[in-house]
């Protein structure tokens, strides 16, 4: 019998989480984009601790790299295709964004299956980083005197869509490279 170890916990309570934050995002009145830009912060934030608790306690499991980015997928694709909706975000904008999360978790499984192991590098942390970011102010959405938060989150889920991109064809590079390898 397999015991979900505290990090595995984390990463399902963040896939718990999912529903609660649409239930916040999708109704229309002035307080639940607060609590669904909370709800989400909370979800993501769980995506830096789970991997943070199991690398320094050494808890990292087989079910954690599964599911772990499976959480991180449904989280932005849960975020994406209300803010689609609520016409926050072009939609070829959130096809290209959520196309490459399937690529690359397809890409994954074939490798993996082929014995080829590609971590997470760099690239898919910063876009991750500008997809929270877009996330938070597109469903917070207000406007002061200086302040747009629409015109800041259109800005950051540019450069999570350029970064997405180029992170995709990075995968894509390694796991050429590895398979020519072999």
């Amino acid at each position: 019998m397999y015991r979900l170890n505290l990090p595995n916990k984390i990463t399902l309570i963040r896939i718990f989480l999912i529903p609660l934050f649409l239930v916040f995002l999708i109704p229309s009145s002035k307080i639940n984009p607060i609590f669904a830009a909370l709800v989400f912060g909370v979800a993501a934030f769980t995506d830096w601790l789970d991997g943070y608790l199991a690398r320094t306690t050494n808890q990292v499991t087989v079910m954690g790299k599964l599911l772990d980015p499976i959480a991180d997928k449904i989280l932005i694709t849960a975020a994406l295709i209300p803010l689609v909706e609520l016409d926050r975000i072009s939609a070829w904008i959130a096809v290209v964004i959520i196309s490459r999360e399937f690529a690359v978790s397809g890409l994954r499984t074939v490798a993996m299956s082929q014995g080829i192991v590609i971590p997470a590098d760099w690239w898919g942390k910063y876009k991750m980083l500008f997809e929270i970011t877009a996330v938070i102010l597109l469903i917070l959405n207000y406007k002061f005197s200086f302040i747009n938060f629409q015109f800041m989150g259109t800005i950051a889920v540019w450069i999570a869509m350029i970064l997405s991109i180029i992170s995709g064809v990075d995968y894509f590079m390694k796991f050429w490279n590895q398979i020519n390898v072999k």
